[in-house]
């Protein structure tokens, strides 16, 4: 007996398993990750205000230096994802160990750089005489991390590419766990103050690598994949990855040029901003959740050479983003009045945060359908494009955000700006998954 054919609806309820399955586990792992920062302030915060402030620093710095190389997370799943499709297990994982050896290679390669330089970039963030000290110890401990921290990057890529998420959701919660008791216990207990911090998140990351090396090592001994270094295969990883650096690196600058500009608003309005910012980036955590479960998808059903299922997945996930974005947009504005007062008392701060929080609420839409859409587009592989996008939006918010304080707008005349960024951003994208040109099939791209 023949079994009938998939109708639209059999095939969503497919997609919204999929999507579910591998979206819920990654949005608990993307929130674990800045609660490493937050035990860490909330640990050294009671050491001082000048610890405190080194710490806000060095951390700065840090995820700076880390979050530049998200594309060994996000070039990784897509190119394992394909593999995967096309039912060559070994080739994934073999591609996996690739961008996990390119990732030691970049995190020594950034040690070598920050150690001899931290009394300056220290500096250059202008940090006071009192807080540079504890910056400088933090960062040159913290940096001997990095190697470790680009390790969990790029397996992280890997086992999403292997459509895990889930345990990278339980390394995360195991080190974050480890990293409060290591806190802790090093701060206080072993009085090494906020050395100690440092060396409790370097100990946590390590222990989140070996985790992570441990279940690839085991995969690649399972299906015959080789573990020593291919410089052939290293450097394939590396170019991969470069449009997508240029395309992170160009949405640094976006965030960099709004900050400046809100501080030149004036004291209240910058805290306000960096408050939205913080919402902001929440709000993108579950959206990028969704993003993440489109990388690993989308590479998957192109690998298998199943351009109908792309599409298809493509659609679904779209749908899922922009009710997502509608159901963050109600949420803020109803939180509002609950929210505000957690972050200050300030009236002054008060005022442009309430109007400022609408302007977000009514773009989350938008946020949503270009989360997804850069989701897609990165399980595609197509980096290349993605760069040229976020280069033209940089390009033309710029000098339209800069005009800000110049045509004596405020906070909200900025956040509009940000609206801008985020809808020429949609556009670009949109077109290009109108254009079906994203859509190529195989093993590699």
């Amino acid at each position: 007996m023949s079994q009938a054919p998939a109708t639209p609806r059999r095939t969503d309820r497919r997609h919204d398993r999929e999507i579910i399955a591998l979206a819920l586990p990654a949005f608990g792992a993307l929130v674990a990750e800045p609660l490493f920062v937050m035990v860490d302030s909330a640990v050294v915060g009671h050491l001082g205000t000048p610890q405190l402030a080194g710490l806000g620093i060095a951390a700065a710095l840090l995820t700076t230096a880390v979050s530049v190389f998200v594309f060994l997370a996000y070039a990784t799943t897509a190119a394992v994802a394909r593999r995967v499709g096309a039912g060559d297990l070994t080739g994934a994982i073999r591609q996996g160990m690739d961008g996990i050896w390119l990732a030691l290679l970049l995190g020594a390669a950034v040690i070598a750089v920050v150690l001899p330089t931290a009394p300056w970039l220290v500096e250059i963030f202008g940090a006071s005489g009192t807080a540079a000290p504890y910056a400088t110890t933090y960062l040159r401990i913290s940096s001997l991390g990095i190697p470790a921290m680009l390790v969990v990057l790029a397996a992280t890529g890997v086992l999403r590419g292997l459509q895990d998420t889930r345990t990278p959701l339980y390394v995360a919660i195991g080190g974050f766990s480890a990293n409060a008791v290591l806190n802790v216990g090093l701060v206080y207990g072993a009085g090494l103050g906020i050395a100690g911090s440092a060396w409790g998140t370097v100990i946590a990351q390590c222990g989140m690598a070996a985790v992570y090396l441990t279940v690839v090592v085991r995969g690649a001994r399972r299906h015959g994949a080789a573990l020593r270094p291919d410089a052939a295969g290293i450097r394939a990883s590396a170019q991969a990855g470069v449009p997508l650096l240029v395309r992170t690196l160009s949405l640094r600058a976006v965030l960099m040029i709004a900050t400046a500009v809100a501080a030149r608003l004036g004291d209240a309005e910058i805290a306000a901003h960096q408050i939205v910012l913080t919402l902001w980036s929440l709000l993108a955590f579950a959206l990028d959740a969704i993003a993440i479960a489109g990388q690993a998808i989308i590479g998957r059903y192109l690998g298998a050479g199943d351009r109908d299922g792309a599409k298809a997945a493509c659609r679904r996930m779209v749908q899922w983003g922009v009710a997502s974005g509608v159901v963050l947009g109600v949420v803020v504005v109803l939180a509002r009045p609950a929210f505000i007062p957690l972050f200050t008392s300030d009236p002054a701060v008060q005022g442009p945060l309430l109007t400022t929080l609408l302007v977000v609420a009514v773009t989350q839409p938008v946020s949503g359908i270009v989360f997804i859409l850069d989701g897609v587009l990165m399980g595609a592989g197509d980096g290349p494009y993605l760069a040229w996008a976020m280069v033209v939006t940089l390009a033309l918010f710029a000098p339209v955000a800069l005009a800000v304080p110049a045509l004596g707008g405020g906070l909200v005349a900025l956040w509009w700006a940000m609206a801008l960024m985020m809808t020429v951003r949609m556009l670009t994208l949109w077109l290009r998954t109108r254009s079906g040109r994203w859509i190529v099939t195989g093993a590699s791209r």
